[in-house]
């Protein structure tokens, strides 16, 4: 199969600071973080390109051959730098400088999975530290460092303890791709389908370049790609997991788990035959991978919640553990037909589940010329949930404090029909509202009915606002 790059995406906000960044006389350090296959090569690659920049990337060779591949990328850019042999990594940052200040380049250098050089060589953290406040900062340059290993990351950059905390002038946290850039990518113009295509492979770009060379549905890129066990993707969790430095295998048992359907501490830990106790640290790394997240009610504190679940954030990992882990001899064994069964069978809920997070995601974010819009903006959206009380798949209270959305998100691969929206509003309209806090006792409440797509011309009866797939993406 072809792979298609990808046409550059969004990222105008990381670009520009980047930009803004090579452009200050004085120079400066970027840090870009993240999780693999986000983007953050592609955003360096176009910095490098806009701004005349120098761009390598780290490996896990030994430290001299390190040093040699680095030596050489540098070459490119000043002839004649691989010619000599660097015994450390403090006398090739010190050529660097002094090369650059000699021809009044100002960079950016951009180095790549800098963990890579950090694992094999431990006294880089405080070489670069000298560097970025002596050398680098004489010659001017501009420095960028990236690398996907967060844990590694956090311990180089993020914390207090770490050589390079508080040096980045720019720390960025590169994110996923917004969910309406879909359309771009994959040329899918539907609600209803771009909906699936999010189920499927969440705000990834490397996914979406795999899917966008792919023919047919969604559910036939997700078998070519994913099902097949000689699809691309098919191995693609623990890959990434394996990837990590140090691995991330330890966390494969909690997705799968969570990815089954259990979201409460005391369940998973029954299910893993492990005190509740003992799981806190795996569950805050799966968490800080971007791969879960915590769920609490809306009205209740992070810190203080006492009702807490845990779910798969990814929709791409969430597919994998429901779809393809459990059932991998079926898989290896089957047919495409037998396969395309399979995942007849759990699609449609998992578009459901990840149209619910769509909708949560997105109010705040919604077209501005959709009527619910127009009775905000509104701030971060939860779910809410209490014992036996009815559950609410979105609240949310406006910027202002004066009204608070009460919210159902209904999934469909046809649109609403009069009937269909007129039966779902009638629902809403009489649901109790939720046992919230007192200080939300006179908000002015706001009902909507999110459906991926209405028959046209139809809205549902006053006073339950409709929002579609249109306004959010």
């Amino acid at each position: 199969m072809l792979i298609r790059i990808m046409k550059f995406l969004n990222r105008h906000d990381e670009l520009s600071r980047l930009e803004a960044l090579a452009a200050r006389k004085a120079g400066g350090l970027a840090v870009l973080v993240g999780r693999r296959r986000i983007g953050k090569t592609r955003i360096l690659l176009e910095w490098a390109a806009r701004c005349d920049g120098l761009y390598t990337v780290a490996d896990e060779s030994a430290p001299d051959v390190q040093r040699r591949y680095l030596a050489r990328a540098i070459a490119a850019r000043f002839p004649g730098f691989a010619d000599v042999e660097y015994p450390d990594w403090a006398a090739l940052l010190s050529r660097l400088a002094a090369a650059a200040t000699a021809q009044g380049w100002r960079g950016p250098v951009i180095v790549d999975e800098l963990p890579y050089l950090v694992a094999t060589s431990p006294e880089l953290p405080s070489v670069l530290q000298r560097f970025i406040d002596h050398e680098a900062r004489t010659a001017r340059l501009v420095v960028g460092l990236a690398g996907s290993s967060q844990r590694m990351m956090h311990g180089l950059v993020l914390s207090e303890s770490a050589p390079l905390f508080g040096r980045a002038d720019e720390l960025l946290d590169v994110s996923p791709l917004e969910p309406r850039y879909l359309r771009a990518a994959l040329g899918t113009a539907a609600g209803p389908d771009l909906v699936e295509a999010y189920a499927a492979w969440g705000g990834v770009p490397r996914y979406w370049e795999l899917a966008a060379a792919a023919t047919g549905t969604t559910a036939d890129r997700v078998e070519r790609l994913v099902l097949d066990p000689l699809g691309p993707l098919h191995r693609e969790p623990e890959r990434l997991l394996h990837e990590e430095a140090p691995s991330a295998l330890e966390v494969r048992p909690l997705l799968d788990v969570i990815g089954a359907g259990v979201h409460r501490m005391s369940e998973i830990a029954g299910r893993l035959g492990r005190p509740a106790t003992s799981l806190s640290r795996p569950l805050a790394r799966l968490v800080s991978l971007g791969l879960a997240r915590r769920d609490v009610p809306f009205g209740e504190t992070e810190r203080g919640a006492r009702r807490t679940l845990y779910a798969i954030d990814d929709p791409f990992f969430r597919l994998w553990f429901r779809v393809v882990a459990p059932h991998r001899a079926e898989l290896a064994s089957g047919t495409r037909s037998s396969r395309m069964g399979l995942l007849a069978r759990h699609f449609p809920g998992l578009v459901a589940t990840s149209w619910e997070d769509l909708c949560r995601r997105q109010v705040s974010r919604m077209r501005a010329d959709s009527r619910l819009a127009s009775r905000g903006p509104w701030g971060p959206c939860r779910r809410w949930w209490h014992g036996a009380a009815p559950e609410w798949d979105l609240v949310s209270e406006s910027e202002d404090g004066r009204r608070l959305l009460l919210g159902e998100a209904k999934w469909s691969r046809r649109p609403f029909d009069r009937a269909d929206l007129a039966a779902a509003a009638s629902g809403l309209a009489t649901k109790a509202r939720p046992a919230l806090p007192s200080r939300y006792d006179h908000h002015e409440i706001v009902r909507a009915l999110f459906v991926p797509e209405g028959a046209r011309g139809v809205r549902p009866p006053a006073p339950v606002e409709l929002v579609t797939a249109k306004d959010l993406l």
